[in-house]
Formats: C-alpha cells, sequence, structure tokens
C-alpha cells in the first residue's frame, strides 16, 4: 500500500467543499447581454428530405398564458400507465400566415449566399410598414415599381427570376409574416420571417412557394397533434442583477462585511486581471433561447365555441378562461396548446419550429388523450369552468333584476 493509491482512492470519495468546487453557472450562453433578436430567430432548419413532399418548417405564435389539463397515460412500463396526471400547459395564439416572398439560396464554401428574391405583386398594409421607420410621413411608396413588373411584359421577369431559383438553388424559402392586426396586441406593423421549405426538388419546392403567394397557412397545416416541436423566443428580462440570482453562486456567511451575495474572490494577483469565467453581475434575462421537443396537445380552431370539449368533459366551451388570459384578454384566433412552460412575457412573438430529431421514445410518441382542460379564472382562486355554471351556482343576482 502507497501513498500514491491512498490519493488516488480519495479522489473517488471526496466530499467537502474544499476538495472540489464545480463551477456555477453555464459558461455556453455567454455572452450574459439583451438580445437583438426581440422576435425570435431560427438559427437552423430540420434537414432537408427530397423524398417528402414539399412542405414549410416553422410558424410564428404568441403567447397567451398557461392552464392545466387532465389526462390519460398510455406508456405501456410506465409507473402511471393507464392511470390519470395533471399536466401545465402552454397556450400560444396562432393567427394564419400569409406569404408574400421567395428567396433561394445557393451553397458555397462559406456557407449559404441569396441569389435572388421574388416577392407577391400584392403586399399588405402591415407588412408594408414594417419596412418604414414611420409609417404616417412616409409616401407608403414601398414595392409600388416592384408590383408592375408583374404588368410589364406579362410577368416575365418575375418567372425568369423563379426559373433562376429553380435551376441553381438547393435551399428554398419562403418569406411570410403574421397578421397582428387579428390580435388586440396594438401592434401594426408585421413580424417578417423566413420560413424554409422542405422535401421534393427545387422546382417542385419553387412552385408550393409560388402556389402559396399572398395566401394565409394556417397552423394546423405546418403542425399536427402529438407532434414534437422547438420553442424559439426571448426570456422574461429581469434587468441588472446581483451575481448570487445571476450565476447561483454560493451566499457567504451570515457575518461577512460589506455583503454576502457576493462572490468572495474574483482571481489570483496575476494575471493581474479578471477573467472572462468568473461570475459578475449584470444583465439577466432577455435571451435569446431554444426549447426543444415540447409536445402539441391540441390545435384549436378559430369560432369554434366547443374547442375544449373532451370525451368526460361534454360542457361547450372555447380555450379563453373566465376573465380572459390575464395580461393578453380574449383568444380569436386559432390557438396551439403545448405541453409545459415556454419562455417570455405574455403576448411574447414565438417561432414554433419543426423538431430536428427524429424521435423513437415511448414519451414523445405517445398518443395524448385529454379528459379535461381549466378554464376557470386564473386571476385569483377560480371555481367556475364557465359563465353559465356562475350563474346556475349563485342564482339570479339582485345587480342583474331589472
Amino acid at each position: 500500500f502507497s501513498i500514491t493509491d491512498h490519493f488516488s482512492s480519495a479522489t473517488f470519495t471526496m466530499s467537502h467543499r474544499k476538495f472540489e468546487a464545480p463551477r456555477h453557472g453555464s459558461l455556453g450562453f455567454l455572452p450574459k447581454k439583451r438580445t437583438k433578436h426581440h422576435a425570435g430567430r431560427i438559427r437552423s432548419f430540420p434537414v432537408d428530405k427530397s423524398g417528402d413532399a414539399p412542405h414549410l418548417t416553422a410558424f410564428r405564435a404568441y403567447k397567451a398564458g398557461m392552464t392545466h389539463v387532465v389526462r390519460g397515460v398510455d406508456r405501456p412500463g410506465a409507473v402511471m400507465h393507464k392511470r390519470e396526471v395533471v399536466d401545465a400547459v402552454s397556450i400560444l395564439e396562432t393567427p394564419p400566415m400569409v406569404v408574400v416572398g421567395v428567396v433561394g439560396y445557393v451553397e458555397t464554401p462559406s456557407g449559404l449566399r441569396t441569389l435572388t428574391t421574388v416577392f407577391a405583386e400584392h403586399l399588405s398594409e402591415e407588412f408594408k410598414r414594417r419596412c418604414y421607420k414611420n409609417w404616417f410621413k412616409s409616401k407608403k411608396k414601398a414595392f409600388s415599381k416592384y408590383a408592375a413588373k408583374y404588368q410589364s411584359d406579362g410577368g416575365k421577369d418575375i418567372e425568369n427570376e423563379l426559373d433562376r431559383i429553380a435551376k441553381f438553388c438547393s435551399v428554398v424559402r419562403v418569406i411570410a409574416h403574421s397578421q397582428v392586426k387579428k390580435l388586440n396586441l396594438r401592434l401594426k406593423k408585421a413580424h417578417i420571417m423566413e420560413v424554409q421549405v422542405n422535401g421534393g426538388d427545387a422546382k417542385a419546392k419553387v412552385d408550393f412557394a409560388k402556389s402559396l403567394f399572398e395566401k394565409e397557412v394556417t397552423v394546423d397545416s405546418v403542425f399536427a397533434k402529438d407532434e414534437q416541436l422547438d420553442v424559439m423566443g426571448v426570456t422574461r428580462g429581469h434587468g441588472y442583477e446581483g451575481v448570487t440570482t445571476r450565476w447561483g453562486v454560493t451566499r457567504l456567511p451570515r457575518k461577512t462585511h460589506r455583503g454576502l451575495r457576493k462572490v468572495a474572490c474574483i482571481g489570483s494577483w496575476h494575471p493581474a486581471r479578471v477573467s472572462t469565467t468568473v461570475a459578475r453581475a449584470g444583465q439577466n434575462g432577455y435571451f435569446h433561447r431554444t426549447e426543444m421537443n415540447k409536445k402539441v396537445y391540441r390545435i384549436g380552431k378559430k369560432g369554434d365555441n366547443a374547442s375544449c370539449q373532451t370525451e368526460a368533459d361534454l360542457t361547450e366551451k372555447s380555450i379563453t378562461p373566465m376573465g380572459g388570459f390575464v395580461h393578453y384578454g380574449e383568444i380569436n384566433e386559432d390557438w396551439i396548446m403545448l405541453k409545459g412552460a415556454v419562455v417570455g412575457v405574455k403576448k411574447r412573438p414565438l417561432i414554433l419550429r419543426k423538431s430536428l430529431m427524429n424521435h423513437s421514445s415511448r414519451k414523445h410518441l405517445e398518443t395524448i388523450d385529454i379528459k379535461f382542460i381549466d378554464t376557470s379564472s386564473k386571476l385569483g382562486h377560480g371555481r367556475f369552468q364557465t359563465a353559465d355554471e356562475k350563474a346556475k351556482f349563485l342564482g339570479p343576482l339582485a345587480s342583474k333584476q331589472n
């Protein structure tokens, strides 16, 4: 038995803070600063399979709020198999998007390069508003000369550009915008984004994109129930915060002079600089984040007053809870229900993207059977699911008598 054996075995049994100090907080998210991409940004799209039919791979949504559902679990081998569980769910409003253009990319050794862009003939006001800093003072002439190309020479210029995309481009994306005027968000400028077209060859992609020009695309044409998707957006901002909240470092002992929510030693004498890896106070939140594998529990349609009806709960009710979603209001457009929480505050524009993975686990492939969707008030202790139920319980009110 040697002293080296003793120390080699000691490395596996160390238990005291003195012997090991894993760092607090990941360095993978540096720099921790406010994002430039306020409406989300897609950094990568799913892998393109030419055998599939052409389809869109992303959609714009707006966070409305959360509620909970009761569902039956159908996962053989799981502890909860054939039992009921309560899941927290997020509700996102997804008004139809309008496709207004197509852009083609060619692959180069240094990445993708735009070859050309083709826009539709008629563009809505909310799209044009995004082109201006001050719509009120502008001449509102955006794309007026471009639209004339459709009339001159039978639109030959436009067809030539579409043919160039089909001939040379390997990646085709449509330019689509959300219809913010359909939401009660006091917004007039549309959120514009590129959405990649996957499936088919380049010619099929271009034909598919052209067929969507000036048309509305609904969320149920992109995603389906029980599908996994990725959510991108900007987290809730917390402003300038201290090192304990921002990085999760340990508080110092109670009697510490000049505060205890600090880092005691921010580095050695030499090198005579503070390392970038040392936890410091600063901006917390309002970061761009991508969260993968959110399961779609349900997709609701506009005007469906029984969208929250289930086999077990036959009450006719829509997704808007009693009194509306707090800090959001009522949902009057299409909506999508995702398992768990999503980033950002209410009204935040988010991006839903098709999953990058091929799913094989039972959890991901499970068919969701919802028994009950809660629509009680989210402001306080909601007791009633619908206004009718409340009226029936309370009986004739003096305030309602003439």
